[in-house]
């Protein structure tokens, strides 16, 4: 059970816990086919077949290890490998990149993302922790947070607990004053309870719960999260 009289600061996820990803990612890939069908067409019939595609990922995999929790620099050097292999220009991937980039930020949040987001910044520093890509500031919710920690800036991803103790020493608070919320089973919650964080699952989906640890609360809505703390609230 969530103690929130113990809860001083708040490490949220982004992707598919502020707004769905995939839908998001689809319209970027499209922004980055259309925009290089215009400006480098074999490079867009390459990426439009799948195998070419997942072997040039694999590709940079494999002799660019260094890149593993940078999506940003994974997704510019594919473009730019995919470039070469077609004969066009490979100076060409920074802009194409950023065409990406762009749409990648044209999230719609989940209808209780915004106002939950207002409640709980009021109350506590809230710390963006994710694995992704997302920029805050560019998807326009930067004033909500105090801080923002991505694997791709910090060079390793959750669930490594390294990610979460720089994510409660951004705001100076112990791990065990930080209450996380996200999505993911086990990068989110199974993460955050092996550096002693309490975890809240957003559940939106459904899901079942199949491991030992469990979180100190499941919600399906950020909704109702907010609602435990008002009812904390009026019990102090």
């Amino acid at each position: 059970m969530l103690d929130l009289t113990i809860i001083k600061a708040i490490t949220l996820d982004l992707d598919d816990t502020l707004w769905p990803v995939w839908p998001v990612i689809e319209r970027a890939e499209a922004a980055l086919d259309e925009w290089l069908g215009r400006h480098a067409p074999m490079t867009a019939a390459l990426f439009a077949n799948p195998t070419a595609r997942h072997d040039i990922r694999e590709q940079i995999m494999r002799t660019r290890p260094e890149l593993k929790h940078n999506l940003s620099a994974i997704r510019r050097e594919a473009i730019r490998v995919a470039l070469y292999r077609s004969r066009e220009n490979p100076l060409l991937a920074e802009e194409a990149f950023e065409v990406f980039f762009e749409a990648r930020h044209q999230v719609t949040l989940f209808d209780d993302a915004l106002l939950a987001l207002e409640f709980l910044s009021t109350r506590y520093p809230v710390v963006a922790l994710s694995n992704g890509n997302a920029d805050v500031g560019r998807v326009g919710l930067g004033r909500y947070f105090r801080a923002a920690i991505s694997a791709q800036q910090f060079g390793v991803g959750k669930p490594d607990p390294r990610i979460f103790h720089a994510a409660a020493g951004a705001v100076d608070v112990p791990v065990h004053n930080v209450l996380h919320v996200g999505d993911d089973a086990t990068l989110d919650v199974l993460g955050a309870l092996n550096v002693g964080m309490q975890a809240a699952w957003v559940n939106r989906s459904d899901h079942l719960w199949v491991h030992d640890g469990v979180p100190h609360e499941t919600v399906t809505t950020l909704t109702e999260l907010c609602d435990l703390f008002k009812a904390g609230e009026l019990q102090t």
